[in-house]
């Protein structure tokens, strides 16, 4: 009993460091958002600020692009975990109930993709949407991040559809339903956890990439979140105070999402990473 004591308070002193690790770059970047200019870079540091002011987040919003860079990330965002999900869902589902020459092969393949550095793929991408004017649009930032996230999120919701049994299906079609009936009225329905773990794992992922945004979008006015932050690094000197509203907005959504379908999202996650 003494050691199953002195295990858990172990393990509560890691996890209380670990998210004092993870959360105080966080609480610094909220805190010099509400910092006055003359209070952020001053010798000895200022820890907290002597007089909070909103005076970044007014000129965030007021005087800089910062609500086009908002809503370019959501539009390009949205689009690709909508489109991500609805691709993985029938190809997941594929790999899944049917078998087909080449099937191992295609896996392997998806897997394969998430270990190739996108360094490697950065020029012959560059090539091929400049031939198909798709630079410096949001459309061709859409079908970079679909590219980037379908494999590994067929992947994932494969796992999740191996666990449901294929009895339910069967019955189904017993009862007079088609293939594809079943998907949409059976199947689906049970493993929404699954697909809310796609969902988030592909908006995620879009709504964070710097690099590929810096890459391929030149024109202010269809930058997004990152690329938007990085501008306000100038050649002399860094807007600590409008650079650090921007980063504590840009992570709104993501924590309101995540609250909102922490449950799904955790549920989803492991479910679809073992084989029942």
């Amino acid at each position: 009993m003494r050691k199953i004591k002195g295990f858990n308070l172990l393990r509560i002193v890691l996890l209380i460091l670990f998210f004092i690790f993870m959360f105080t770059p966080i609480l610094w970047m909220i805190l010099t958002s509400l910092k006055p200019v003359n209070e952020i870079v001053t010798v000895p540091i200022s820890y907290l600020p002597k007089k909070f002011t909103f005076a970044n987040y007014a000129k965030l919003w007021s005087s800089t692009d910062f609500p086009a860079y908002f809503k370019n990330s959501m539009i390009v965002s949205s689009a690709c975990a909508i489109l991500t999900s609805i691709v993985a869902i029938f190809a997941g589902y594929s790999l899944a109930r049917f078998k087909f020459k080449g099937k191992n092969i295609t896996l392997f393949m998806f897997l394969a993709t998430q270990m190739v550095p996108v360094v490697v793929i950065i020029i012959p991408l560059f090539l091929v949407f400049s031939q198909f004017n798709l630079l410096d649009k949001l459309s061709g930032l859409i079908v970079i991040y679909l590219v980037l996230n379908i494999p590994f999120c067929t992947v994932m919701i494969r796992g999740f559809f191996e666990r449901i049994p294929v009895s339910l299906e069967e019955a189904a079609m017993i009862d007079g339903c088609s293939r594809v009936e079943s998907l949409f009225r059976i199947i689906i329905p049970i493993m929404l956890p699954g697909i809310v773990a796609t969902f988030v794992f592909a908006f995620i992922g879009a709504w964070n990439d710097l690099f590929f945004s810096i890459m391929f979008i030149n024109s202010e006015t269809i930058k997004t979140i990152p690329v938007g932050i990085n501008t306000f690094i100038g050649k002399y000197e860094i807007d600590w105070g409008v650079m650090s509203a921007a980063a504590v907005v840009a992570l709104i959504p993501v924590f309101v999402m995540f609250g909102m379908i922490q449950r799904y999202l955790v549920q989803g996650l492991t479910n679809g990473s073992v084989k029942g």
